[in-house]
């Protein structure tokens, strides 16, 4: 999927100096030649900043950071990924969160090691949010 590349995160004054075709993310409280244009996408050119209305849906990758910024719902998201499920190689790695897994307890024999290196798995997993807690 192709993006366009924006310079850094949202801002509300323009760079002193833009080099021509350099884009920026404009900021909730624009300045100077942004001002009235806030949330919209500025692109600097030969002749001047060139402007473009976000519609749903649209991306951008942030320079600075690395991260893609989507317009959604009247605003940019910074980081956020949205997918029902992950492949690499073809193979399925994540999906929806399943349900929550209790933590060992009873039983007739407690091997105390096992027990802590299943709690050390869930964990990990509800930290990562793959499972519920």
């Amino acid at each position: 999927m192709a993006c366009a590349i924006v310079e850094e995160p949202a801002r509300n004054d323009p760079p002193a100096s833009p080099a021509a075709g350099s884009s920026y993310l404009i900021g909730a409280a624009p300045t100077g030649a942004w001002a009235g244009k806030a949330g919209q996408l500025a692109t600097m050119s030969e002749s001047g900043w060139r402007y473009l209305l976000p519609v749903d849906g649209l991306s951008v990758l942030i320079r600075t950071n690395r991260l893609r910024a989507e317009y959604f719902a009247g605003s940019w998201e910074i980081g956020v990924t949205r997918a029902s499920a992950v492949e690499i190689g073809g193979e399925q790695v994540l999906s929806s969160q399943a349900g929550a897994i209790a933590s060992p307890s009873g039983g007739t024999t407690v091997d105390a090691e096992a027990r802590a290196a299943i709690d050390q798995i869930l964990a990990a997993l509800r930290g990562h949010g793959l499972i519920a807690s």
